[in-house]
């Protein structure tokens, strides 16, 4: 594969259309949510995606053969993405779309800690530490407030939950980068974790009573969205950038995602913005680029030194 161009205007564009949509996702699922609930949503969404995907495929006659190598680390990412969307979901019955994206984006700090624990060259230097204890202070002051002492109850077993999903997610990119399945192309590795997701959060829907559904156009236009926008073209527009330009770059453009999930739900479901949360998101954000675009910072100092 040839070398990744830096970025230009239209990858900009992209990586900002890509934000706005990746950032909506909860606050989409949230507005609809007396409707349709947010996990029985998720659940439908990847069945529609899973469809478009084998549709992809077979047009492009993909290969998805499996070596037996591969196997347990492909169940492993399924079980790990099902449950990243699974508190996802659940988190959004106790606490806000802006809550639950903002923690959910932690997830390259779990990533971080365990590539620094997996493989030998990726360990963090005292740099992306302090990154990590930045992070980690800002989802602490980020959970506190409030003037509802039952109500914090609630938000903060919501923003417990949207954190284990972001755990959830890190967990995935480890297991990705530390077995064959890194060799593996984006499609088949994306087909694996949504079949699983779809069989497992359907159960779960069934199972908890969460099946129920009004279908008015609102929940009609969301099941599109997240179906056909989220789970299918915006993962594509992901891994066709990834092809093309670096992924350093691309990856400091998608910082701008919790702050634009922040800013919808503020806009769109009238959520309350806390002062400590903002503080807390600020420092969040601020941590993980710290972590994640250390080696980006390294080379401008020394480009411009």
């Amino acid at each position: 594969m040839g070398t990744r161009k830096s970025l230009d205007l239209f990858a900009f564009g992209c990586m900002l259309l890509f934000c706005i949509v990746m950032a909506s996702q909860q606050v989409v699922l949230k507005a609809v949510a007396d409707d349709i609930t947010p996990v029985f949503q998720i659940a439908l969404r990847y069945g529609i995606a899973i469809m478009l995907l084998v549709l992809l495929i077979r047009t492009k006659r993909s290969q998805v053969k499996l070596a037996p190598e591969n196997r347990l680390p492909a169940i492993w990412i399924g079980v790990l993405f099902t449950l990243e969307f699974l508190f996802v979901g659940e988190a959004l019955t106790y606490t806000s779309a802006s809550h639950t994206i903002v923690l959910l984006y932690t997830s390259p700090i779990f990533a971080a800690i365990g590539l620094h624990i997996k493989i030998p060259n990726e360990r963090m230097n005292s740099f992306q530490w302090f990154g990590i204890a930045l992070t980690f202070g800002g989802t602490a002051l980020a959970f506190l407030g409030g003037e509802d002492i039952k109500l914090n109850a609630a938000i903060f077993w919501g923003d417990l939950l949207a954190l284990l999903g972001g755990a959830a997610w890190g967990a995935t990119t480890v297991v990705v980068r530390t077995t064959g399945l890194a060799a593996l192309p984006a499609k088949q590795v994306l087909l694996y974790q949504l079949l699983i997701a779809f069989v497992v959060l359907t159960l779960w829907s069934v199972w908890t009573g969460q099946t129920d559904v009004n279908l008015t156009p609102a929940v009609m236009a969301s099941l599109a969205f997240h179906g056909i926008g989220v789970a299918f073209l915006a993962f594509l527009l992901w891994f066709w950038l990834l092809t093309h330009y670096k992924a350093s770059q691309l990856g400091i453009l998608s910082f701008m995602t919790p702050a634009l999930g922040v800013l919808l739900g503020s806009w769109w479901l009238d959520e309350k913005i806390e002062p400590n949360f903002v503080i807390g998101t600020g420092l969040i954000i601020v941590g993980i680029l710290l972590v994640s675009s250390h080696g980006w910072f390294t080379s401008q100092v020394k480009r411009f030194s």
